[in-house]
């Protein structure tokens, strides 16, 4: 079978009965809409699922360099994501995840500063001794306090300099928060830069000295995607590509399937993976359903991730994650591949991306990838003085509207629920991941609950299968 990931063709005709006949529709070909699928299928769900694009996976789409198929978004896992280990191992792709060193660093002016185990910080001359020791120390009680509500309704940056001070702020952990939410940094959660810090030494293991190994799936998480949507179809599902659903259509208040090329697909539940404008957009009378659950969705903001793909000749530095904390550059972080995977998996190429996220209105998204990289150029040198433009081979340009939403301090007040006001309607997208961040693990593990929830409201007591009477 050719990769799922490129394919259009639909799933086998025969349908599984221990759902009762159910008929279930999701909206969304990305990791949490293929673990939504995963789900009900083994429950004997009939499944339909269509994807916009033209690709499965979402931020986890990939593309090939050299031969090699790489994420169009750099992906890697964290030794505590346990949920999507559970289903690499479950589809059989177990042998092929590889858990390697990571070496991660800050570029200040004209210098990087490795980063990688906790000696480093203390090399780290930017900062005064005390400095050091103070963030040190911060990080380690933040990796010991499994309580993150205690965190609710403050701002990362006055916890920052209540615990570290100015300086430290403005030279670490600072740029840290500018790198993801740019103007919107001092209004961040504390509990969004909590989960930052626990989750990073939960990849460390063997003692307080020990350095951080990231867990990568050999030939690309891509494989995980195709392996999703054959297995998927191998139990009866049907999943397309470049299949656009039109609306959501809701009858007597509760949803009864989606609206595709002028026609209705009926179904028991629709689960939705969409990012909320795109949903909103879909249901456009939600505003005078439930205008309580539509004032939510609109409250939470994205920032556009923009990445920069280059094909090297050569290395660019010997650090996989480098942290750019100077206010002018116009990327926040420089993620070299080939230092965490061998540039022979990509044709002997050295791959970097260059990361942003940025506001809608910034002119940045509207460039093409030529002028994004002449913009970068002269800061390209700050990292390697030598770097030419003739070490590139090849580059291309990603962005996603959807990126990274804002997690100010208040988001929690603003998080709208899996189950919508419409019955039988259901959401599940990177807004809804709280307290952790967006990544794939979160994404399945939340795509496989709410698939639960729903299938568990809709075969309740009086329910009428789509279709019959």
């Amino acid at each position: 079978m050719s990769p799922a990931s490129g394919a259009a063709e639909e799933g086998a005709a025969a349908r599984g009965t221990a759902g009762g006949g159910r008929r279930a529709i999701v909206i969304g070909g990305g990791v949490a809409g293929l673990a939504a699928t995963y789900e009900l299928v083994r429950a004997g769900w009939e499944v339909s699922l269509h994807e916009a694009g033209g690709q499965f996976g979402g931020q986890v789409r990939t593309f090939e360099i050299g031969g090699g198929r790489i994420e169009a978004f750099y992906h890697h896992l964290f030794r505590s994501d346990h949920d999507i280990v559970e289903v690499i191992d479950a589809l059989g792709l177990g042998d092929a995840l590889e858990w390697l060193p990571s070496s991660v660093g800050l570029s200040a002016g004209d210098r990087i500063y490795p980063f990688s185990g906790p000696l480093d910080l203390l090399r780290f001359t930017r900062v005064s001794l005390w400095t050091r020791l103070r963030l040190r120390l911060a990080a380690l009680w933040l990796r010991r306090q499994r309580d993150w509500r205690r965190y609710e309704g403050q701002r990362a940056r006055d916890w920052i300099l209540r615990a570290v001070g100015e300086q430290g702020y403005d030279a670490v952990w600072g740029p840290l928060l500018r790198a993801k939410f740019g103007g919107h940094a001092d209004e961040v959660s504390m509990v969004w830069f909590w989960g930052k810090i626990y989750l990073r030494f939960a990849s460390r293991g063997g003692g307080p000295l020990a350095t951080e190994r990231l867990g990568y799936l050999r030939g690309s998480f891509g494989r995980l995607v195709d392996a999703l949507v054959d297995d998927a179809r191998a139990r009866g599902a049907t999943l397309r590509v470049e299949s656009p659903v039109e609306r959501i259509a809701v009858a007597d208040g509760r949803a009864v399937g989606v609206v595709r090329r002028g026609e209705l697909e009926r179904a028991d539940l629709v689960l939705a993976t969409t990012p909320s404008p795109v949903f909103r957009a879909l249901l456009p009378e939600l505003a005078e359903l439930a205008p309580r659950y539509d004032a939510l969705l609109d409250r939470v903001r994205y920032q556009w991730a923009t990445v920069l793909v280059l094909a090297l000749d050569r290395p660019l530095s010997d650090i996989y994650w480098l942290t750019v904390t100077d206010d002018d550059c116009p990327f926040v972080a420089a993620v070299e591949q080939t230092n965490f995977r061998s540039p022979q998996e990509y044709g002997g190429r050295h791959v970097v991306y260059l990361s942003n996220y940025v506001d809608p209105d910034d002119p940045i998204v509207t460039l093409d990838a030529n002028a994004v990289l002449a913009a970068y150029e002269p800061y390209l040198r700050r990292l390697n003085p030598r770097f030419e433009r003739s070490w590139i081979r090849d580059l291309w340009l990603f962005t996603d509207r959807a990126g990274q939403p804002i997690v100010d301090y208040r988001y929690h007040e603003s998080i709208p629920p899996h189950r919508t006001p419409v019955r039988g309607l259901w959401l599940a997208n990177t807004t809804q991941i709280y307290p952790e961040d967006r990544g794939q693990n979160y994404s399945i593990r939340m795509g496989r609950r709410v698939a639960r929830q729903a299938m568990e409201e809709a075969t309740g007591p009086g329910v009428t299968p789509a279709g019959e009477s």
